[in-house]
């Protein structure tokens, strides 16, 4: 007999799922359960685009808005081939909560296009960038929706949207609009430290954690999957606290030494191999999908979503997940490690180390002026060594898991400015 393999749940029923979860252990206002259950703005756009050869493709671009209650919507823009609608609207959600926990004066939105960016030249990603942003027009603004880098976009990025947008205003008003994306080129008006800002909050979740159990990081052993931006960084203070990294995972491949590998030799090794990690000569390779399953003390997947699940949570080995990517675990995963006792650091508190640095550029741009990399990563460690006691506040309160804290943390804020404020009219 043929058994039909249950459907795998996606990103966006992932959300909704731990936000009716927490919505319900909270007893959230029926009114304002109904606003935050929905997003308030999508935003679909088709453009085309002349390629080097003179032909011309047509791309889709998106933008979700999820709310602005607490302040202009903010969150990445992605080049992926998987960038759909729901992704959006998973991601956008996600943001309103993370910049809640992180007491930012900030909503959510997110977005990107749909596209595998390695398959286009420069030139073409110029384009393709300037004429998205031409595209979204007044959807995006310095104080309405700010976009900043995600999967596959970088600072070069940031800097073709600003210039691009400012361009379309007269030229008094230009530079009043530099703040309209973050994470742009140190030279373009970004923050110092803010491409490691994402990175560095995993470890400074990794040491609240650690400080909390009483645990030293020197000698723990741990794996990465995705060597990106926040893969990387993550690794480079991870090693500064004398942890040892022994797996990384990335879309070429895996690789694995039980002695360690250096994040810093890895890095410049994927930089002369196309950004990928295989063939790194001071590791082995290692089947891809035992990941997950190798013998280590913590877990930081810092590369797509969905990638721990129902079926493979029961082979992990080790005593904590970090999550530097968006939405890694998935529901099914969740309720397995929880009662594995296998402790989960949630992705809305773990990752906002960059929507905290792209708060301080903003900042930055607005008041015109310059921060120093010391004093970025020490207000950022400040601000997240603050919302982990609130996340554990809750969670004493609530009796939940750390994941639904920080859902209830990030959720009574806004519940507290729509009370305060009333609803319109």
């Amino acid at each position: 007999m043929i058994t039909k393999e249950k459907p795998r749940m996606g990103m966006y029923e992932n959300v909704k799922h731990q936000y009716e979860k927490a919505a319900d252990l909270m007893n959230l206002t029926p009114a304002v359960r109904k606003i935050l259950a929905i997003t308030n703005n999508e935003i679909v756009v088709h453009f085309p685009v002349k390629m080097d050869d003179g032909s011309v493709e047509v791309f889709t671009g998106y933008r979700v808005q999820h709310n602005n209650a607490l302040g202009p919507y903010k969150g990445g823009l992605r080049y992926h081939p998987t960038v759909d609608i729901d992704a959006a609207r998973a991601l956008a959600t996600w943001m309103t909560w993370k910049t809640s926990l992180a007491g930012l004066p900030y909503g959510g939105g997110k977005g990107g296009i749909q596209l595998d960016p390695s398959k286009y030249s420069i030139s073409e990603l110029e384009r393709i960038t300037r004429r998205f942003t031409y595209a979204l027009g007044d959807n995006i603004g310095p104080e309405h929706d700010i976009p900043a880098p995600d999967v596959n976009t970088t600072p070069q990025m940031m800097a073709w949207i600003a210039d691009t947008y400012m361009s379309t205003k007269s030229t008094n008003e230009r530079t009043k609009n530099a703040h309209v994306v973050t994470g742009k080129p140190v030279g373009a008006g970004g923050l110092e430290g803010r491409d490691r800002a994402t990175g560095f909050g995993v470890v400074v979740s990794i040491k609240e954690w650690a400080k909390l159990k009483s645990y030293d990081l020197r000698g723990m052993r741990y794996i990465v999957q995705g060597f990106g931006n926040v893969g990387f960084w993550a690794s480079h203070f991870m090693k500064q606290h004398g942890a040892i990294l022994v797996g990384v995972q990335d879309a070429s491949g895996t690789i694995y030494n039980a002695d360690g590998i250096d994040p810093d030799q890895l890095i410049v090794y994927a930089q002369g191999n196309n950004h990928h990690i295989s063939g790194f000569p001071q590791a082995s390779e290692y089947p891809t999908s035992d990941f997950f399953a190798l013998d280590c003390d913590i877990i930081i997947p810092a590369a797509m979503g969905n990638q721990i699940t129902g079926e493979n949570a029961e082979t992990i080995k080790a005593m904590m997940i970090a999550e530097g990517a968006n939405g890694p675990v998935d529901v099914e995963a969740d309720n397995i490690l929880f009662e594995r006792n296998i402790d989960v650091i949630p992705d809305i508190y773990c990752n906002s180390g960059g929507v905290i640095g792209s708060y301080f550029e903003w900042l930055q741009n607005r008041n015109g002026e310059l921060w120093q990399m010391d004093e970025v990563l020490t207000k950022l460690e400040s601000k997240m060594g603050q919302s982990f006691k609130k996340l554990l506040n809750t969670a004493n309160e609530f009796h939940t898991d750390w994941r639904t804290s920080a859902y209830i943390e990030a959720i009574r804020r806004i519940e507290q400015a729509y009370i305060q404020r009333g609803i319109f009219p």
